[in-house]
């Protein structure tokens, strides 16, 4: 089983500028992540995008879904910005027989603390036992779309109560 991993900015990918006193998107963080982790599952990483989330548009979501429909590869895991993750995945919906699994982090995968690590383990997992559909995967728990919401306060995603 080969799995597709996207990546399209965000968080997980942000790094610090000290001249600049601010953070901007680097380069993608998830193939060192599985790297340094001895990860031995048969994968390939792929960079979309390289922005924050709150800078997407309709036309990157839509490239995302073009991307994810174009590639063979049933099993699929894209890093995303959480600020509007539900968004995109939302507009993944439509795809049908693929199992497709966003995650992000709420610190850059650079930082020592940062929750990237232990999201994109779990996304990768994940990505390999869940039936097709499209999933969030974020603070050890799985979420369809749907029922997840960013609990800013609490810096995690939570089951929106309907």
């Amino acid at each position: 089983m080969k799995i597709k991993i996207y990546t399209t900015g965000g968080t997980i990918d942000k790094v610090y500028f000290d001249q600049k006193s601010e953070y901007q998107v680097g380069d993608p963080q998830a193939n060192g992540v599985l790297e340094r982790a001895n990860v031995d599952l048969d994968y390939e990483v792929e960079s979309i995008i390289r922005k924050d989330s709150l800078d997407f548009t309709d036309e990157d979501r839509e490239l995302i879904r073009k991307k994810v429909e174009s590639t063979p590869l049933e099993r699929v895991v894209i890093t995303h910005g959480t600020d509007t993750m539900i968004d995109t995945a939302k507009v993944l919906k439509s795809i049908l027989g693929k199992t497709i699994v966003m995650t992000g982090s709420m610190y850059p995968a650079q930082f020592r603390d940062s929750d990237a690590v232990f999201n994109i383990g779990c996304a990768v997992t994940a990505v390999q036992i869940l039936v097709p559909g499209v999933y969030i995967v974020m603070n050890g728990r799985i979420f369809k779309p749907h029922r997840a919401c960013k609990n800013v306060e609490l810096n995690r995603f939570e089951e929106k109560i309907i």
